[in-house]
């Protein structure tokens, strides 16, 4: 029987997640399984990959066969290396503690480099918050200045309109107020 390892597709539509799994090649994707081996999870940057190592390896050993996105994902984990270790342990061109060293060495090794990558998304993240925030700040400065120049310029006005009431109110006063002693007299008999 013919055994691969591939990914199971589940999660919902435009959200996929996937089982990694060794399954005969004849069997449907999402059909029957022999052993759940590991998670992908692709909708978080970076992607979250749980795989059991070992039980990767031991199917390896055995003439599992990856597909070539499961052989990108055993690749990216290590255990095509450790399958690459073993095989020269069991040649003997290597020892048991050789093999272990080199593969925690490699895991150090891939270990600081995600977390490179976790520490940059994380600081590119907060640079674009900062712009957004800077932006923003930017455009309330304008929107303030803006109102700011609305209220002085109706202060101004009803300041106009005040000083244009109150010239108003003096030409009338001014209109209505008789010239001389003589026109008030004048006046005042008209009313009467």
């Amino acid at each position: 029987m013919p055994v691969k390892i591939r990914l199971q597709r589940h999660g919902k539509k435009g959200k996929p997640f996937y089982w990694i799994v060794a399954a005969d090649a004849r069997s449907k994707r999402d059909g029957k399984y022999l052993e759940k081996i590991g998670t992908y999870n692709p909708n978080v940057n970076p992607a979250v990959i749980d795989l059991d190592i070992d039980e990767a390896v031991k199917w390896l050993q055995n003439g599992a066969q990856p597909t070539d996105t499961a052989k990108a994902i055993l690749s990216y984990k290590g255990a095509m290396l450790k399958n690459h270790l073993v095989g020269g342990v069991r040649k003997g061109a290597l020892t048991e503690e050789q093999a272990e060293e080199k593969f925690q060495a490699w895991l150090e090794e891939k270990a600081a480099k995600i977390s490179a990558k976790t520490d940059d998304l994380a600081k590119a993240k907060a640079d674009e918050k900062a712009k957004v925030l800077e932006a923003e700040a930017k455009i309330n400065e304008e929107r303030m200045a803006v109102v700011k120049e609305a209220e002085e310029a109706v202060i101004k006005a009803e300041a106009d309109a005040k000083a244009a009431e109150a010239a108003a109110n003096a030409e009338e006063v001014e209109e209505k107020a008789p010239e001389t002693i003589d026109d008030a007299q004048e006046e005042a008999s008209k009313e009467a």
